[in-house]
């Protein structure tokens, strides 16, 4: 009988500073060694949170895990077209609390076979756009954010799992943004850039929400071709009109990269099962 090849595991793909900020942050409790000398909480949380993701939250068979963290300097090539580009992050010591955990995370992930990267000179958003648009002509490809830029690049494919969520409403879809929001994945650049992203601190055009913009990119329109569409009438249309290399800039800076040369490539074989958070920290020597 000829050999069969079983298809590749589904691939899921995590905003690892994401999930790390979420984790210290959002944990119902701090963790701390025993001898309380230690805080351990961001470290516990983000093995609690990728366990209980994989465990409760996919609907697919036992994925292919890569977590991928943001570059040391990823925003640079962002923030030299605009300097204001996440400039209102706070960088004080409780802000930036998270990267004390960031080295044991990692030590963790190789302690129980979970691959993850690191580009220097580029952010986790392009370093998974990379990566999910290469996987997904092959299987389904979900991936684990809270972040709305990854919108962009939802399709039949891939998805989203945003675990702050309700546990019904936690995958989220292409067609769901196309009602929630009523534009399309591909149109989300543009209708970010037109009402603004305060987490990456992208100002948008004042008065011209949700519904206004979908308004003007309704039936597929494109950002640059707004101006010849007759759409930018009145105040609101002669405020676009006057800040349109803006607009476009802003567009661009949300839009990701999807062709990075990416130091890894998925294997399409399964991750190991991660064990409890507490046998992670075990193995580490931490408690």
């Amino acid at each position: 009988m000829p050999e069969t090849t079983a298809p590749p595991a589904p691939l899921l793909l995590v905003d690892g500073f994401n999930l790390l900020w979420a984790g210290t942050f959002g944990f119902p409790a701090p963790i701390h060694s025993r001898d309380r000398t230690r805080e351990l909480t961001g470290l516990f949380a983000f093995f609690a949170l990728l366990r209980a993701a994989i465990r409760d939250d996919l609907d697919v068979a036992e994925p292919e895990v890569l977590v991928v963290f943001d570059g040391e300097h990823g925003s640079a090539g962002r923030a030299a077209t605009d300097q204001d580009y996440k400039a209102n992050r706070e960088a004080t010591a409780e802000a930036l609390k998270p990267l004390q955990f960031l080295a044991p995370v990692k030590d963790g992930l190789d302690a129980h076979g979970i691959r993850w990267v690191e580009v220097d000179d580029a952010e986790a958003d392009d370093v998974i756009a990379t990566l999910a648009t290469r996987a997904a002509d092959s299987r389904p490809v979900l991936i684990m954010s809270r972040d709305m830029d990854y919108y962009q690049l939802l399709d039949a494919r891939v998805r989203i799992l945003n675990r702050s969520r309700k546990s019904s409403h936690r995958i989220i879809t292409a067609t769901e943004v196309l009602t929630r929001f009523g534009v399309t994945p591909d149109q989300w650049p543009a209708f970010r850039a037109l009402t603004g992203d305060k987490s990456d601190n992208i100002p948008g055009m004042r008065g011209v929400g949700p519904k206004v913009a979908a308004a003007l990119l309704r039936d597929g329109m494109r950002l640059r071709d707004l101006p010849e569409s007759g759409r930018l009438t009145g105040a609101k249309g002669t405020a676009i009109t006057t800040a349109w290399a803006d607009v476009l800039r802003w567009e661009a800076m949300i839009t990701v990269h999807r062709d990075l040369a990416v130091p890894v490539a998925a294997t399409g074989l399964a991750s190991p099962q991660l064990p409890k958070p507490a046998d992670v920290v075990e193995k580490l020597g931490l408690w």
